[in-house]
């Protein structure tokens, strides 16, 4: 019997930045990651398409990676000096975004992800100030040290969560949020969030994928963005999935008749607002 294609968490990297790859191929590609292929090898690409609708679930991980570029130049400009990527996979924004050479980029997640990313890596150079650290953010002594570390030497930190809470249970996502909030250095938090109707579309799609990998999807707080609120977290910005993937020339094929259904009931409209989303949260 064949190897299942996930075979722990890690590999769900593999499976996004083919995402990646295949949207740095296209000639009116929104972002040019040249290291996304090599970074997601075979296995990756065995992943996405052995996904229940592979291929045509790209626009998601897409609009979401046009999202989060867009907030973190943001709050660059607005005089972030630091990024904390936790869970960063394989992601290689350090090496295809123009960033300021002075910026501090640290990258947070498991060993074998990151020594993996390393290795296919080595011939390149950042473009700015990368630092990487080996950890699971699990170990809750650990991150809270890490986190007062990190605020302790910068002046103002942007944190990226990218597909990392969905992973998380209620009490996880709330205690992580908890860990960021105690370090005032910690002054944005840029995150990916999903409602429970669009979390119940993805555990019927893909769960016995990554459940069997020990990566089950569970976390889509039925209050919304407000979850974060009574942790010390407000709402700058929310961003929906659905209305980006229009504007940037990517929605997936349903979407016409989505924005019918929305254009004759405002409350179908508001449920496809706020389906999924990218957020820009700010210290309260």
């Amino acid at each position: 019997m064949a190897a299942p294609p996930v075979g722990n968490i890690s590999d769900t990297a593999r499976w996004v930045a083919m995402y990646r790859a295949l949207e740095s191929e296209r000639s009116d590609a929104h972002f040019r990651d040249p290291y996304a292929r090599e970074l997601a090898g075979e296995q990756g690409l065995r992943i996405l398409d052995a996904m229940p609708g592979g291929r045509s679930s790209s626009f998601a991980f897409v609009v979401r990676t046009c999202l989060m570029d867009e907030l973190i130049l943001r709050c660059i400009a607005q005089g972030a000096d630091t990024v904390v990527n936790l869970a960063a996979g394989l992601d290689a924004r350090p090496y295809r975004m123009e960033l300021p050479g002075n910026l501090r980029w640290i990258e947070v997640d498991l060993p074998g992800i990151l020594d993996h990313k390393e290795s296919k890596l080595a011939a390149a150079k950042p473009v700015c100030r990368l630092e990487r650290v080996r950890l699971d953010l699990s170990d809750v002594a650990a991150r809270r040290e890490l986190f007062a570390r990190i605020g302790a030497s910068s002046r103002s930190v942007v944190t990226v969560t990218e597909g990392l809470l969905v992973y998380l249970t209620r009490e996880e996502a709330g205690a992580l949020a908890s860990d960021l909030h105690a370090n005032a250095g910690f002054r944005w938090w840029i995150i990916d969030i999903a409602s429970p109707d669009l979390l119940r579309w993805m555990q019927k799609r893909y769960q016995p994928s990554l459940t069997a990998a020990g990566a089950p999807l569970k976390f889509a707080p039925e209050e919304g963005t407000d979850f974060y609120r009574p942790l010390g977290w407000k709402t700058f910005e929310f961003r929906s999935t659905f209305e980006e993937s229009r504007r940037l020339r990517r929605a997936p094929g349903w979407a016409w008749m989505a924005g019918l259904i929305g254009f004759f009931s405002r409350r179908q409209r508001e449920k496809l607002h706020r389906m999924g989303g990218v957020v820009l949260l700010e210290r309260a």
